[in-house]
């Protein structure tokens, strides 16, 4: 099984995985080497050519399933261009409006992009003021097109720090609990259109899938994935987490999961990039937290001063240390145990904390 996905966090290989093991760099050299030529002719851009490189890697390696993550909106996306068994989206945020527009309706039209001819859709969550816009361009395309609510539902058991626990109700696969090892209150919605995504699929007669690989496939998404900074615990005692959430729909699913597991007081050591809705972000923080204001080395990365300013007329007070791990070291001399310290804000943040 092909994985492809982006941003990366520390090296750029994670971006290209068979069954966990990342694609080496050697490889990627020699695939440079040989195509210099023509990418200096087509001039694509970065992400371009990682697809390039990733659909060949793939296609070299003889891969049975490949899982493809679009890199922005999906209409014009560079991974637009294969003809996949199926399409899943997840939900509709406020992201990258410069490029995909500033309506939640705007943006669903440019994810509906990814919509296929007689090429089954999963729509993962429903948002009530765009579920039109996919379900008019399935019909365009004769797309068989179901939301994950009409075929399964999810009850949160149990949430810690490490695992969340659910309760599953399948059309197909039946009653039946999962065990995740990433937590967060919107892991809730992505498990449940995994699960109706694999009831599509089945559906379909794409592929046959057991309940007990489903239950075993989320139990082991951490290991299988390597998918790194999504709610990585690196301390307990006080607890700290790094989280590469960044927009607004996933700071306040962040800022919930938060909430319901902090025991003493809150310090969010926060990073952003300049190109951002910072106002949409920054106005769902808690005021009662304590900020340390950071900033990457990625020319893209605002300014930790200029953060500070802006958040301040939001309510939220602390100070500038630029350095991540400088912050962290900070953070952590002046929590208690019981205390809660969350970095979040940027993807280039969190991929320069230390190991």
């Amino acid at each position: 099984v092909g994985l492809y996905t982006s941003p990366h966090l520390k090296s750029f290989t994670e971006r290209i995985k068979i069954n966990r093991s990342e694609v080496s760099q050697a490889w990627i050299v020699d695939f440079f080497e040989k195509h210099r030529d023509l990418i200096a002719d087509i001039q694509p851009s970065f992400f371009e050519w990682t697809v390039i490189m990733a659909f060949q890697y793939f296609h070299e390696q003889q891969v049975d399933w490949a899982i493809i993550e679009t890199g922005l909106g999906g209409r014009l996306d560079s991974t637009n261009i294969i003809f996949p068994e199926a399409c899943l989206i997840t939900n509709i945020g406020w992201d990258h409006q410069d490029i995909l527009g500033d309506s939640l309706v705007e943006i669903a039209q440019e994810k509906a992009g990814i919509i296929k001819n007689n090429t089954p859709i999963l729509i993962s969550e429903r948002q009530p003021e765009i579920a039109s816009i996919f379900q008019a361009k399935a019909t365009e395309s004769r797309a068989p097109i179901q939301f994950a609510d009409e075929l399964v539902q999810v009850t949160e058991l149990d949430s810690s720090e490490n695992t969340l626990q659910l309760a599953v109700n399948s059309s197909s696969f039946g009653t039946f609990v999962v065990e995740s090892p990433y937590v967060g209150t919107y892991q809730i919605q992505n498990i449940r259109g995994v699960i109706a995504w694999c009831e599509q699929l089945q559906a379909h007669g794409k592929i046959h899938i057991s309940k007990n690989a489903i239950i075993q496939g989320i139990e082991h998404c951490r290991i299988n994935t390597q998918l790194m900074g999504r709610w990585d615990v690196r301390n307990n005692h006080p607890m700290v987490v790094s989280d590469t959430g960044h927009n607004e729909s996933g700071i306040r699913l962040l800022v919930e999961q938060v909430k319901k597991l902090n025991k003493g007081h809150l310090f969010i050591i926060l990073g952003m990039v300049a190109d951002k809705d910072l106002e949409r972000v920054l106005a769902l923080f808690p005021i009662e937290a304590t900020y340390i204001f950071a900033e990457s080395t990625n020319p893209r990365s605002l300014k930790a001063t200029s953060l500070q300013a802006l958040a301040i007329s939001f309510g939220l007070a602390g100070i500038c240390i630029p350095d991540v791990n400088e912050a962290l070291a900070f953070a952590k001399e002046k929590a208690a145990s019981s205390d809660f310290i969350l970095i979040c804000g940027s993807t280039y943040l969190v991929a320069e904390l230390a190991d």
